[in-house]
């Protein structure tokens, strides 16, 4: 990924963090915001995923639901992958897949909203679930 990708994915998350309600925005306090380019073979490995699939993102640590005051944990960390979102839009390029509009600026400023709020949830307790109705899988 060069430069000016980067640069264009960077500021539709700032823009995407902009739009956010106040209370979502202070709720990454919790849990910062790591974004990088795309997950490491490693990581992909660890879970379960082939080399070749789309990771999204990453909420790593516990769920709130899960903490207790007795066994202390590390702070979580939500990781947004540009690769994974900007294949999972369907590119830069708007264009048409089966019928179906995809791709494009506007679609890529979309699933970095979904993936965002989909990680966000994680750390909140959502499972794939609970995820999927509010229309964040």
């Amino acid at each position: 990924m060069n430069h000016a990708e980067r640069a264009r994915f960077d500021a539709l998350l700032e823009s995407v963090l902009d739009d956010l309600p106040a209370q979502y925005r202070r709720l990454l306090d919790e849990a910062p915001l790591v974004v990088e380019d795309e997950p490491s073979a490693e990581l992909l490995s660890q879970l379960g995923f082939d080399a070749d699939d789309d990771l999204c993102g990453l909420h790593e640590g516990l769920a709130r639901t899960e903490r207790s005051v007795e066994m202390p944990s590390l702070p979580d960390v939500i990781t947004l992958f540009r690769r994974g979102i900007i294949d999972q839009a369907g590119g830069w390029e708007p264009g048409d897949l089966e019928g179906e509009p995809c791709g494009g600026e506007a679609a890529v400023r979309e699933e970095i909203r979904i993936t965002l709020l989909h990680e966000m949830g994680h750390h909140f307790g959502l499972d794939e679930d609970d995820l999927d109705r509010l229309g964040y899988a």
